[in-house]
C-alpha cells in the first residue's frame, strides 16, 4: 500500500468506528493488515473479533450481563488503538512526515531513556551548564512527542520530571507541549493522564497549558474520549477545582478570537499601513522632521499632526486597532510573522517555549551587558507580547549595528521597565493571569501551526471551529446560562453568527420568556439570509415586548424582504406611532 491508500484505509477504520459500525470498522482493519503486510496484528485482530461475536450471541441469546456496555466500550477502545498501531508501523519506514522522521532519527539512539533525561536535566542544570540542559530539554521534548503509547513506568518517570521543584518551570511547560502535539498524532490514555496531573500543577503557566491541551484533545477525539471511564473521573475532579468553568469559557473565547487574526492581518496590510505611507509625505510637508531638535519635543501632540490624523480614517482604524489589542488579539501577528528565521527556530520545540532569560541562545553576554539584562528582563515582563514573539524580537535587535543596538539598549532603561511592568499591571488587572497566559499560549499555538516551515507536516487545529462548549465530555461543566450567555455574545459581536445561533437556540429551550434572547435568535438568522425563521423569531419577541421599536422595524423589513408589503405596512405603521418624527419610516 502506498502512504496515500494507508490514510484512506485508517480515516474509513476511524469513520467506522465514530459510528458505532464495529463490523464495518473490522472489515477495514483487516484490509489494511493485509494491505500494508502488518501480520504481527492479526492475533489481536482476531481476538476483538471473538469478544464481539460472543457479545453479540449472549444479546440474542436474550442473557442479561451487566457488563455489556462497558465489553461493547472496550472493543471500540481496543479498535480504535489497534487502528492507531497498525497506521504508524506502516507509516514507520517510509513517511516524510516530521513525526515519523524524527522518530527514525531517535531510535538510532537507543541509550537515551526517561530516567537518564531525568538525570542529565538535573545535573545540566544544577551545575549552571545552559547549553547542555537547553540540549537534553529539546531531546526530551522530541522523544516525548514521538514515543510509542506509554507504559505505566514511562508515565511515572514523566510525572517526576514533571513535578521536579529543583528543575525551572520551563521543563514543565515543555512536557506538556510535547505531549499535546504527541496527542495530535496519535491517541494515548496513558498521556491524557499526565495532562490531568500537570492541570493539577502549582505552576500557574504549566497548569494553564495543560488545560488548553486538555480541551484540544478532549475535541480531536470527540467520539472516543468519552469511552474512557478514567477521563470522565478525572474531568469530574477537575471540574471541583475552583475557576475550572471560567478556564474553560476563557479558553474558548481566546481561540474564537484567535479566528480574527488573518482579519487583523489582512486589515494592517491593506488599509493602515498604505494610509499611513499616504499620510507620511503630507506629515513631510507639514513638519519638517530632519530639523527637529530634542527641546523642541514637548509632552503634547503638535496640533498640526492632529489636524493631519483626525482628517484621515487612520485615527479611527488606529483607535480601532488599539481596542483590539486591549482586548487581547493578536495584533503583532503580521509584525513578527517574517522574523522566524532565525537558527533558534529551526528547532521545532522551540516555537512552544516559554521566554525565560536563562536560556543559552542569550550567551554570556547576559552575564556581562546590563543593557541588554535589562532589556530581557523588560521583554519578560510584557504581557503583551507571545513568547515567541519575543525572542524574535531579541534576535532582530541583536543583528542591528552596533551603534543602533547600543541606543535601542538605552531606551530599556528603569523608565522602560516600569512602563512595562505598569502595562503589565493594568493588562492583568483588566483579563486576569488565566487569560494572559492562555493568549500568550495560544498565539504561540498559532505561529507554530501557521508559519513553522514543517508546519505542513501537522494537523492546523485553527482551522477547525474549537467550539469546546459543544463537546459533549463538556457539557456538564459550560452548560451553565452564565458561559453560554458570554460565549454566544462574543460570537455575535465577532460576527461568527451560526456559532452563536446554535447557543442562543439551547439557551431558549429552556428559557421562553426572554424577548432579547428571541430578538438575538432573529438577528442571527436574518444575518444568514434565513429570512423566515428570522421573521419567526423577532414575532416571537414582539409578543414577549410589543414596545421594542427595533423588533417592529425588523419584523416590517422582513416582511417586505419576503415581498409581503401589505404585512410589512402593518409594521411601519406601528412603529410610525412610536417614533412619528422619523422621516425614512414616512417615506
Amino acid at each position: 500500500m502506498t502512504l496515500q491508500e494507508i490514510n484512506k484505509a485508517y480515516n474509513r477504520i476511524i469513520g467506522s468506528l465514530d459510528s458505532k459500525e464495529l463490523k464495518n470498522a473490522f472489515d477495514s482493519i483487516q484490509a489494511l493488515i493485509s494491505g500494508s503486510r502488518e501480520i504481527s496484528f492479526q492475533d489481536k485482530l482476531n481476538e476483538l473479533q471473538d469478544t464481539y461475536k460472543y457479545m453479540l450471541r449472549y444479546r440474542i441469546e436474550g442473557a442479561k450481563d451487566p457488563m455489556q456496555e462497558q465489553i461493547y466500550n472496550k472493543i471500540q477502545t481496543s479498535s480504535y488503538e489497534l487502528a492507531d498501531r497498525i497506521k504508524h508501523k506502516a507509516m514507520a519506514i517510509e513517511s516524510p512526515l516530521a513525526f515519523y522522521s524524527r522518530r527514525r532519527s531517535l531510535q538510532v539512539q537507543p541509550n537515551v531513556t526517561f530516567e537518564n533525561l531525568h538525570l542529565q536535566l538535573s545535573k545540566h542544570y544544577a551545575t549552571g551548564n545552559r547549553a547542555e540542559y537547553d540540549a537534553m530539554l529539546i531531546v526530551l521534548f522530541n522523544k516525548i512527542w514521538v514515543s510509542d503509547p506509554f507504559t505505566v513506568e514511562d508515565a511515572a518517570v514523566i510525572k517526576n520530571i514533571l513535578f521536579d521543584n529543583e528543575l525551572p518551570f520551563t521543563a514543565g511547560c515543555q512536557i506538556v507541549s510535547s505531549l499535546t502535539l504527541g496527542l495530535q498524532a496519535a491517541f494515548d490514555p496513558e498521556k491524557m493522564m499526565l495532562l490531568f496531573d500537570a492541570a493539577n500543577h502549582g505552576n500557574e503557566e504549566i497548569k494553564v497549558r495543560a488545560l488548553i491541551s486538555i480541551l484540544l484533545t478532549l475535541y480531536t477525539y470527540r467520539k472516543r474520549t468519552a469511552l474512557y471511564p478514567q477521563i470522565i473521573n478525572r474531568l469530574d475532579a477537575l471540574s471541583e477545582v475552583p475557576g475550572f468553568t471560567k478556564a474553560i469559557r476563557t479558553i474558548t473565547l481566546r481561540f474564537i478570537l484567535a479566528r480574527e487574526t488573518e482579519k487583523i492581518t489582512r486589515k494592517l496590510q491593506n488599509e493602515i499601513i498604505p494610509e499611513m505611507m499616504k499620510l507620511s509625505p503630507k506629515i513631510s510637508n507639514k513638519i519638517n522632521l530632519k530639523d527637529i531638535t530634542p527641546e523642541q519635543l514637548g509632552e503634547e501632540m503638535n496640533p498640526e499632526w492632529e489636524n493631519i490624523f483626525a482628517d484621515s480614517s487612520l485615527g479611527k482604524k488606529m483607535e480601532e486597532f488599539s481596542e483590539l489589542q486591549q482586548e487581547g488579539a493578536d495584533v503583532m501577528h503580521s509584525t513578527f510573522v517574517h522574523l522566524k528565521s532565525f537558527p533558534f527556530f529551526r528547532e521545532l520545540s522551540n516555537w512552544l517555549l516559554p521566554f525565560t532569560t536563562e536560556h543559552s541562545s542569550f550567551g554570556d553576554r547576559f552575564n556581562q551587558n546590563n543593557g541588554e539584562k535589562q532589556m530581557l528582563d523588560s521583554m519578560t515582563l510584557a504581557a503583551f507580547m507571545c513568547n515567541s514573539d519575543k525572542y524574535s524580537l531579541y534576535f532582530s535587535m541583536m543583528q542591528l549595528p552596533e551603534e543602533a543596538k547600543k541606543m535601542m539598549m538605552n531606551q530599556f532603561d528603569s523608565q522602560a521597565t516600569e512602563m512595562i511592568q505598569q502595562n503589565k499591571e493594568e493588562l492583568i488587572s483588566k483579563r486576569g493571569k488565566l487569560e494572559t497566559i492562555t493568549g500568550q499560549y495560544i498565539q504561540d499555538l498559532y505561529r507554530f501551526f501557521k508559519i513553522y516551515p514543517g508546519h505542513l507536516d501537522f494537523n492546523d487545529i485553527f482551522t477547525l471551529p474549537l467550539d469546546f462548549h459543544n463537546l459533549d465530555i463538556l457539557r456538564p461543566y459550560i452548560s451553565d446560562e452564565e458561559s453560554l450567555s458570554t460565549i454566544a455574545e462574543y460570537y455575535l459581536r465577532k460576527n461568527y453568527f451560526s456559532d452563536a445561533l446554535t447557543i442562543f437556540n439551547q439557551l431558549a429551550e429552556t428559557n421562553q420568556e426572554s424577548d432579547i434572547l428571541f430578538q438575538k435568535i432573529g438577528y442571527c438568522k436574518q444575518m444568514n439570509d434565513d429570512l423566515q425563521g428570522a421573521l419567526d423569531a423577532y414575532l416571537r419577541a414582539d409578543l414577549l415586548n410589543p414596545q421594542s421599536k427595533w423588533v417592529i422595524r425588523r419584523i416590517a423589513g422582513c416582511y417586505r424582504s419576503l415581498k409581503e408589503p401589505e404585512e410589512a405596512l402593518k409594521y411601519y405603521r406601528r412603529y410610525e406611532k412610536l417614533n412619528p418624527d422619523n422621516l425614512s419610516i414616512t417615506i
